[in-house]
């Protein structure tokens, strides 16, 4: 951390990176949102960690699928993308790409293990629950980046009231839920993301969640793993 960092651009870029990856990955499909993406142009650009490779590469992606379905996303595309979702993240039998922490850690890739229990904490530290808590694992890959959104979210708001303290919780937060969670486990989710998906749309989302959890890994110095 540097103190000409403008943490007012970061955690902003920040807030709307993670917030647009963790709806993708964790909600249903929304085709009229979906199409409202393309419409405004969203991954024209992105505010948050546009240096990074992974960034980069995955816009590409992301662009090229905007690029066919600039005039309306047509029900063979908005098919294969729900496809895609379910063959990766739900699976018939053993997933793919388990989107759950706990399962990384576990030689028989269970869930609700001592990850999950965890994050939770995280979570009610910082007054938020899973909505589908006891249902579901809270250690979902679009949970924790939604979480990661909710500490920028907090930290703008100890700015904009000039409260320091408070201010360098949320980024001492950021930094050890990263070490402790995102950062231990996102690299192999990638890995078979990317060996797994179908289509560019879900490459370019997977590529850009990864480089925005690099870059803000590099504004709190948190632990990158080397590759």
């Amino acid at each position: 951390m540097t103190e000409s960092t403008n943490w007012e651009a970061v955690l902003l870029g920040e807030k709307l990176v993670f917030t647009l990856c963790g709806r993708i990955l964790y909600e249903e499909l929304d085709r009229a949102w979906l199409q409202t993406l393309i419409d405004d142009e969203v991954f024209s650009d992105v505010p948050f960690g546009e240096d990074q490779e992974r960034v980069q590469e995955g816009l590409k992606y992301l662009n090229n699928w905007v690029g066919q379905n600039r005039t309306g996303i047509t029900d063979q595309n908005f098919l294969d993308l729900q496809t895609d979702y379910t063959h990766m993240f739900i699976g018939i039998g053993k997933v793919p790409v388990p989107v759950w922490e706990s399962v990384y850690f576990s030689d028989a890739a269970l869930l609700f293990q001592a990850q999950t229990l965890d994050v939770r904490s995280w979570y009610r530290r910082f007054h938020l629950e899973a909505e589908k808590i006891h249902q579901e694992p809270d250690d979902h890959i679009g949970l924790e980046l939604q979480f990661m959104a909710h500490l920028a979210e907090l930290g703008l708001e100890a700015l904009d009231a000039q409260e320091e303290a408070r201010f360098q919780e949320t980024i001492i937060a950021q930094r050890d839920f990263l070490n402790k969670h995102l950062l231990k486990w996102i690299f192999k989710w990638e890995k078979l993301l990317l060996k797994h998906a179908r289509t560019e749309f879900f490459k370019g989302v997977g590529l850009l969640a990864v480089g925005a959890v690099i870059e803000s890994a590099k504004q709190v110095d948190a632990l990158i793993p080397v590759e």
